[in-house]
């Protein structure tokens, strides 16, 4: 491919795009983007955008829209925004199966009137990751380089202007990242049914905890998350859970401490789950049923 039919290969895929990525704009809130979902919705950057309950998207015609929050989720660093007076273009979305390390990409954003775009490359892909706040991504794109201003929110296009995903420098640090259509797909769908993203709750807080040097040896890990309080009436308590025990695993899956605790719940919404657990020395399996966590 010569750089001139490269060059008018981009500005095509740009053009393919644009009506898709609009401006966000909310009380206190940074310069971001978004990227339209549907055509009533939105999706962009919640750490960008705030704890505002309404806000404006501008359109790349500069129509100015209102729109209300429908619900957020800090695990994915999404806002979704429900826009009332018009009608919006939805993108063509590309799933992630045939993307590979080295593809051309590029970020687009509209922080002003215009449509910005900043050619990125993907650095690095993975299968699917948890993340802080107990948040899933089915898969892990990271690209090459820092967003520039205003680009949180937007979406990552492929060469034809198929959307990647959206745009996030701040969900995992250090990390410029996708968010992938199929995570974008399955948030946006619990947060219009539900307004938030439901997740497995047992009634603890824990803390971590060093394993004696025997336990560290038999279970192959260094640390567990200790039990110091119980909810009245909730699941571990009613399932017997102590203060002063150390949960180990959850269904097979190692906890280290409240972290690792949170992201094995994060899929477990009212389910029969096995605890693994460090009572006087010896490991104890309890069964219990997880209960909703907002």
């Amino acid at each position: 491919m010569t750089q001139e039919s490269s060059t008018r290969g981009f500005s095509t895929a740009v053009k393919a795009a644009e009506r898709s990525v609009v401006r966000v704009e909310a009380p206190r809130c940074r310069t971001l983007s978004g990227t339209v979902f549907a055509p009533d919705l939105v999706v962009s950057s919640l750490r960008s955008f705030g704890d505002a309950d309404e806000g404006r998207v501008v359109t790349h015609e500069q129509t100015e829209l209102k729109a209300e929050v429908v619900g957020s989720d800090p695990g994915t660093d999404l806002v979704v925004l429900r826009v009332s007076g018009g009608t919006l273009a939805p993108p063509t979305f590309r799933g992630h199966e045939d993307l590979q390390v080295g593809d051309y990409s590029l970020a687009l954003a509209r922080p002003g009137k215009n449509i910005r775009a900043s050619l990125r490359v993907v650095g690095l892909l993975a299968d699917d990751v948890r993340t802080p706040h107990a948040g899933r991504l089915e898969r892990y794109i990271e690209t090459d380089r820092g967003f520039p201003d205003g680009f949180s929110g937007g979406p990552l296009i492929d060469a034809d202007g198929g959307v990647i995903g959206m745009n996030t420098g701040t969900l995992i640090r250090g990390a410029d990242l996708a968010v992938p259509h199929v995570t974008l797909k399955r948030v946006v769908d619990e947060l219009v049914a539900h307004g938030r993203v439901r997740r497995g709750y047992l009634g603890v807080a824990t803390q971590p905890v060093r394993l004696p040097s025997a336990l560290r040896e038999s279970l192959a890990q260094r640390s567990g998350a200790l039990v110091l309080d119980t909810e009245a009436n909730g699941p571990a308590q009613k399932a017997g859970l102590h203060l002063g025990d150390v949960i180990v695993a959850l269904d097979g899956v190692k906890i280290r401490g409240p972290r690792e605790l949170l992201e094995a719940l994060a899929t477990k919404l009212g389910v029969e789950v096995k605890l693994d657990v460090v009572r006087g020395g010896q490991v104890i399996t309890l069964t219990l049923t997880t209960a909703e966590r907002s």
